[in-house]
């Protein structure tokens, strides 16, 4: 099986170019807003406690999560999976348009960005702990975007395999990018990021959303969270055993371990901890609703 002929870039407008890859963020920042704006709003899915954000402080942390998911995405890829690009094309660390972006550089963005506004916010730890649950169940929604346009650039491929569905990662704008050479050869390979589309993307949406909404466990500050961090990081360190890891890797994270599996550990670790942490705490009690100002009336004369 070939892969299809879909060019890289959706739309030619003279110079600029607007990638699928570009869009693949919008699209899944955009729609998880939605989702989480959707969620904020249904008052019975945290009864007899309140939303971590009201709306009006949604719209204002999208912006540091969207922060958080660039700058952090960037410099995790670099540190973890290529830091020769600092000295040998310093340019092209601000070139994100070409790809090169990390998920738990990504995840630990967005976590120092949330937990940096809760901290200018004065959140208590049980609100903060709900605010991460409910940024969980958004995170799919990223994850699947990001893993079809993968594909669509024809990145992140999988080992060379023998199933019936293996596919040639090699088309007309693959061979025009790489001067008429295709980086993966010409043998078939698990088309990887489809598997992890489903898996982080898909499935995990379904989990969190089961616990969100069937079973309401935002009364368990933590417990969301926790679900997405593990889940993540077990599908991942599942999946990497049919994904060819990256060729700047050091030959102990392709040949032992690699590093996505390395990273997923922990946050298979902390995922676990944070489940522990919140089936062993007392639920917490609604927090107090700030007492109205009492107006006197001015006394004449």
């Amino acid at each position: 099986m070939n892969m299809p002929n879909i060019d890289p870039v959706l739309l030619h407008l003279g110079p600029l170019e607007i990638r699928w890859y570009a869009l693949a963020y919008i699209a899944g920042i955009v729609c998880g807003w939605l989702y989480i704006a959707a969620l904020v709003k249904k008052e019975n899915l945290w009864a007899p406690r309140r939303a971590p954000v009201s709306s009006a402080q949604l719209d204002d942390l999208i912006l540091w999560i969207t922060l958080g998911i660039i700058v952090g995405g960037r410099i995790g890829y670099i540190l973890f999976y290529d830091a020769s690009i600092i000295w040998k094309q310093p340019l092209e660390v601000f070139m994100i348009q070409h790809g090169g972006m990390s998920f738990h550089g990504g995840f630990t963005g967005v976590a120092v960005a949330t937990i940096l506004y809760c901290r200018a916010q004065k959140f208590t730890l049980p609100r903060m702990l709900n605010l991460g649950d409910l940024l969980a169940c958004a995170a799919p929604i990223g994850l699947f975007f990001g893993r079809i346009a993968n594909f669509i650039n024809g990145e992140l491929w999988g080992r060379v395999t023998h199933v019936p569905w293996g596919m040639v990662f090699c088309n007309q704008y693959i061979e025009k990018q790489y001067n008429d050479v295709c980086p993966a050869g010409l043998e078939p390979r698990h088309p990887s990021q489809l598997y992890e589309a489903l898996g982080e993307g898909l499935l995990l949406f379904i989990l969190l959303w089961v616990l969100a909404s069937v079973y309401r466990k935002f009364n368990r500050p933590g417990l969301i969270m926790g679900t997405f961090i593990a889940g993540y990081g077990i599908i991942r360190i599942l999946l990497e055993n049919v994904r060819e890891p990256d060729a700047q890797m050091l030959p102990f994270f392709k040949n032992i371990i690699t590093m996505g599996q390395s990273l997923s550990l922990v946050m298979v670790a902390v995922g676990g901890f944070l489940i522990w942490r919140a089936l062993k705490t007392p639920v917490p009690e609604p927090e107090a609703e700030p007492e109205a100002p009492v107006e006197t009336a001015e006394l004449d004369g």
